[in-house]
């Protein structure tokens, strides 16, 4: 068994993340010329289907992957989060298994990129160019870290953040 390398990337800066709402399903960058191209090398390229991903992901022939999909924000796409219902707004950060928006909780999230790291990659080098919740889960999955602390981290545009397998996955920092 040979392990596998994956880059998880974030997608460029939108408009969303600029002004602090949650994104449209098909939100552009911002700029794309910001994105630095081909700087993410290697054997497989994956882009998660959503507009920023795929932008990101211009120029380096990368396949669009279903499981590198954002999270469902249900009926909050679009949405400041200044203009939430507050007290729904803390139910959703408190409990990863809350839906008031209607769309996927935090732990379901969590579940389906979990699956999707130990099913879906083959041995080799891998980058998938995704989302801020998307690596967020990603990260808990590989530390074996509880759903409580998904809110307690913070995922920059274009971040990368590495991770091994042999076995087990592991969070690598350099």
């Amino acid at each position: 068994m040979k392990p596998i390398q994956l880059t998880l990337v974030c997608h460029g800066l939108t408009e969303a993340q600029r002004v602090g709402r949650f994104a449209l399903d098909d939100e552009p960058l911002r700029d794309p010329a910001d994105v630095p191209g081909r700087v993410f090398g290697a054997a497989h390229c994956l882009s998660a289907p959503e507009r920023r991903a795929r932008q990101t992901a211009d120029g380096l022939s990368a396949r669009v992957d279903e499981g590198l999909r954002d999270a469902d924000f249900g009926n909050w796409k679009g949405m400041p989060l200044k203009r939430l219902d507050q007290q729904a707004l803390q139910a959703w950060l408190s409990d990863p298994h809350a839906t008031p928006h209607g769309g996927e909780s935090i732990a379901a999230l969590c579940l389906r990129v979990g699956h999707w790291m130990d099913t879906a990659l083959g041995e080799g080098d891998w980058v998938g160019i995704t989302h801020p919740f998307v690596i967020r889960a990603a990260m808990l999955h590989a530390l074996g870290a509880p759903l409580e602390v998904f809110h307690r981290i913070d995922v920059s545009p274009l971040a990368r953040v590495c991770f091994s397998r042999y076995g087990k996955w592991r969070m690598q920092v350099g």
